[in-house]
């Protein structure tokens, strides 16, 4: 019985939040996330890169927002009642946030659920995913953080 324990214990585990862009389900590690928020008014900023959409006003707070669509090269967001703004706490770089279609669900996914992606794919989005968890019999591509809400200009 205490081997099935120590089993269990040595499983890494680590939270997603699920989110769709387009047809696609994207996962985003729960510990960079600090809030999420419906779509408002965002003000465009003049002379930001393009997928910089502008910032927001957070309760006293302005963060920049940027949409994941343009920076992985896909067609311009469509903006629904579903359409959130996940807000991200990044250490070194304060509060940034990113567009997404719809949330989810959270899921808990095991080391052994998560496939290792190569960064080598000729496809720009590719780029920005560290991994493909598996979730029962859907699969959903884990973002890199650290890519996505890198400055240089992917497309």
């Amino acid at each position: 019985m205490a081997d099935k324990r120590i089993e269990l214990a040595d499983k890494i585990t680590k939270q997603y939040i699920v989110v769709q862009i387009g047809s696609e389900k994207y996962g985003i590690d729960i510990g960079y996330v600090d809030n999420i928020v419906r779509m408002q008014k965002i003000t465009r900023v003049p002379k930001a890169q393009t997928y910089f959409k502008g910032i927001i006003n957070l309760r006293g707070e302005i963060v920049p927002v940027m949409s994941v669509r343009t920076k992985m090269g896909l067609e311009d967001d469509v903006f629904t009642n579903a359409s959130r703004i996940i807000i991200l706490k990044i250490e070194d770089r304060g509060a940034l946030g990113i567009i997404v279609d719809e949330v989810n669900e959270v899921v808990t996914l095991c080391e052994d659920e998560i496939d290792k992606v190569s960064s080598s794919s000729r496809y720009a989005k590719d780029s920005f995913i560290n991994g493909i968890g598996k979730n029962g019999d859907e699969l959903i591509s884990l973002f890199e953080i650290n890519a996505i809400i890198d400055e240089k200009d992917n497309s």
